[in-house]
């Protein structure tokens, strides 16, 4: 199977007047399409650097990144991203945050006028699927932080992208909410199959959502450890119980602790 997201020992550094910071080193990382990936790692070791590098919002010093056989020059209109804070318009209603990246992203943009009711429904039917039927005509201010970050997912799936970049979008909520919206997130997976790029400090939320889990070393980040997360599918919370998940948890936490020391 060929990768469709393939980092191949990748050099980042973060120019400044002191001379600038290496945040990754020889960084290499592949996700097969359809999988579902999660990065973790130490404070500071390059999680959301690479996530940065694969969308093409900063580019490498050395190295290249190549998404379902393209190089990536520039940023990647075939991703979608959702992050920690769910960044939605105060002034734009819940149904027309999650229309954005048609206004912006190409075939979708030209036809966007035209096909304004369609894509609406479109947007309605996925507000749905998360839980969130009959909130489209509701502004940001009026849904809680959870419900919110619903919206985020939805926005950066309405452009049905083949690769979902997600950095920390759960870690601001609290851990009930956390839990229901990784459920919210894995039926979404499960649906569709994009493929996921997950950046998390949480290992138990890799350990329940991923199919591989790969770990930074501290800065500069490099993969030093990918972990195939051999539990059964579709999971429910309860596996976060049983023993195979929390020796996963244990290993992973363990190998963090022998990174942040080295």
């Amino acid at each position: 199977m060929t990768a469709s997201v393939d980092i191949g020992n990748v050099d980042l550094t973060y120019k400044g007047v002191s001379g600038g910071v290496l945040a990754l080193k020889g960084t290499t990382l592949n996700v097969e399409r359809g999988e579902f990936a999660a990065v973790v790692g130490p404070s500071g070791c390059g999680k959301s650097s690479l996530m940065k590098l694969v969308t093409g919002l900063v580019p490498a010093d050395t190295g290249e990144i190549v998404i379902f056989g393209d190089k990536v020059r520039g940023p990647v209109k075939i991703a979608g991203m959702a992050f920690q804070n769910p960044n939605l318009l105060p002034w734009r209603k819940v149904v027309d945050n999650v229309l954005l990246p048609l206004e912006i992203v190409q075939p979708h943009r030209q036809r966007f006028r035209s096909h304004k009711a369609e894509y609406r429904e479109q947007a309605r039917a996925l507000l749905a699927t998360v839980g969130l039927d009959g909130f489209g005509e509701r502004y940001p201010w009026e849904l809680s932080g959870g419900m919110q970050q619903r919206v985020s997912l939805c926005r950066a799936l309405i452009h049905q992208p083949a690769l979902l970049m997600l950095d920390e979008p759960f870690a601001a909520l609290d851990a009930f909410t956390r839990e229901e919206l990784w459920c919210v997130l894995r039926d979404l997976w499960q649906k569709l199959r994009f493929t996921v790029i997950l950046v998390t400090h949480d290992l138990r939320e890799a350990a329940f959502l991923a199919d591989t889990i790969h770990v930074m070393s501290a800065r500069p980040g490099r993969i030093v450890m990918s972990k195939p997360v051999d539990l059964r599918r579709p999971r429910d919370l309860d596996i976060c119980f049983e023993p195979q998940f929390i020796e996963i948890v244990h290993e992973l936490r363990a190998k963090i602790a022998e990174v942040r020391q080295a």
